[in-house]
């Protein structure tokens, strides 16, 4: 049987994106992306004519002798930091109640996160798993390399099969630097045991930054519906038939206790984590984010 073809538009998703960027200078994904995540030096740029309001200690006063005016340094920072997306293409991420499936709108959180970082001008590359590693694209900021993000993101035969967060860790470990950048994407359902050890492990290699992705039907069942509804483990293929209106109220504190815990779990590793529904635009949920990461850094 042909597999399902992913509609995944990346188009209008980083169109609205860089709209809603430049609308929002201050508070924009790009802005709060590259204050957080800096390069780990600066390099000089050029000389500049000296104002009342620079810095002195900047002056160059063996240029400034030379060229007969005051001239300061100017200094850029030194984009090199390399950003990893993890992205669980398992089988809980197939489901879907809204416009998207959670696997579609996980592309293009990914593919638009991708562009703005490589707006940015730092490294980045895409590790696509489900109980084994299906893809790997290295970090780079070459041309093409959003292309081939974006083309992989798309192909509908590296989606399906279990989950296996253990596999990921292993090969995060023994894949990449010491402090790059590791954004997790995931719907963290049916995780296999030991998980949180080996959230802690990547931890202490990599900055961890967990993206946790929900369709609204994962956190509460439909409440105007009549009858009994069949359900189906995306894992198992085990089926169950239950009535909403009677497991409505369980199911919510259920998942509410969850998605604590999955958060509490990033918080001992020491990592950054949100929760993002599919029923919304992803944007502001990962500028808030950010916000909130560069408060505790300056902290």
């Amino acid at each position: 049987m042909a597999k399902k073809k992913l509609v995944i538009d990346l188009l209008p998703a980083i169109r609205k994106l860089e709209v809603l960027t430049k609308q929002h200078a201050d508070s924009g994904l790009i802005g709060q992306y590259s204050s957080v995540f800096k390069g780990r030096g600066i390099e000089f740029e050029d000389y500049r004519t000296y104002s009342t309001t620079d810095d002195a200690s900047l002056i160059d006063w063996k240029a400034s002798k030379k060229a007969n005016k005051i001239l300061i340094k100017e200094y850029v920072e030194e984009r090199n930091v390399n950003v990893v997306f993890a992205l669980d293409v398992s089988e809980s991420m197939l489901f879907g109640s809204t416009e998207k499936l959670k696997n579609e709108y996980a592309a293009e959180l990914v593919a638009s996160l991708a562009h703005a970082i490589l707006e940015v001008g730092d490294n980045v590359g895409l590790v696509m798993y489900n109980d084994t590693i299906v893809e790997n694209i290295v970090p780079s900021r070459k041309k093409s390399q959003f292309y081939d993000i974006s083309r992989n993101l798309t192909n509908p035969e590296l989606y399906g099969g279990n989950g296996k967060f253990s596999e990921l860790s292993k090969f995060l470990l023994t894949s990449f630097n010491r402090g790059t950048v590791v954004i997790i994407v995931s719907d963290f359902v049916g995780m296999d045991e030991g998980w949180k050890s080996n959230l802690k492990i990547i931890t202490s290699k990599f900055d961890v930054i967990g993206i946790i992705i929900r369709d609204p039907r994962d956190r509460t069942l439909p409440g105007d519906y009549v009858g009994e509804i069949l359900i189906k483990d995306p894992y198992s293929h085990k089926r169950v038939v239950i009535d909403p209106s009677l497991l409505k109220d369980l199911y919510e504190k259920e998942t509410r206790r969850q998605e604590e815990e999955l958060l509490k779990s990033f918080v001992d590793a020491g990592a950054d984590s949100t929760i993002i529904s599919t029923d919304e635009f992803f944007v502001k949920p990962i500028v808030k984010l950010f916000k909130l990461r560069a408060l505790k850094i300056r902290r």
